[in-house]
């Protein structure tokens, strides 16, 4: 998809805030351009950084397992961050750097359309579903924006840390998995 392309490169220059200055590769997106489903996290890690690829540290190894149980993989989603440059010791993107990236997050979302957005832990829930999202409380339940759906299940990296949220978030991948059955084509 050329204005993808065209998205990468003028955020490829980006230096809005600090991150761009020490990221040793930009972390733009990756999978379907034409995905009716897009997953987003918050930021890249160590991992995603020199490869320039969301979500293939351990966490995206978890993610990608999780997703294999509904049948979903890397042709049938696009995946990117709020941030596109990794915060140094992978701590949380400052709303500031949130705010210098969404624009470029917005415009993906534009050009690939998707009928369902996943949110990826707390941060994405909260800059993209509302504000005071509690992802304790919430994750796993839909709401509409405008023509998308949207919900949010926890980080993949949280789960590592404490698998006592696994199972909760077994149930959310169903519901993910039925979301998609109801509205994708």
């Amino acid at each position: 998809m050329e204005q993808l392309e065209l998205l990468r490169r003028q955020c490829e220059g980006c230096q809005r805030c600090p991150l761009g200055e020490s990221r040793t590769n930009l972390v733009f997106g990756d999978g379907n351009p034409k995905a009716e489903i897009m997953l987003i996290g918050e930021g890249p890690g160590e991992q995603e950084d020199l490869t320039g690829i969301p979500f293939v540290g351990p966490a995206g190894k978890l993610l990608d397992q999780m997703l294999e149980i509904i049948d979903l993989d890397r042709e049938k989603y696009y995946i990117a961050n709020i941030v596109k440059c990794r915060p140094p010791r992978n701590r949380d993107p400052q709303a500031a750097e949130q705010d210098a990236c969404i624009g470029y997050l917005r415009e993906q979302t534009r050009l690939i359309q998707p009928k369902i957005i996943v949110c990826l832990g707390r941060i994405a829930a909260m800059r993209l579903i509302r504000n005071d999202y509690r992802i304790t409380r919430e994750h796993g339940q839909w709401v509409k924006k405008g023509n998308i759906w949207m919900t949010a299940i926890y980080h993949p990296s949280a789960l590592l840390r404490d698998e006592s949220k696994r199972p909760e978030t077994f149930d959310d991948l169903l519901s993910i998995r039925d979301k998609i059955r109801e509205v994708c084509g």
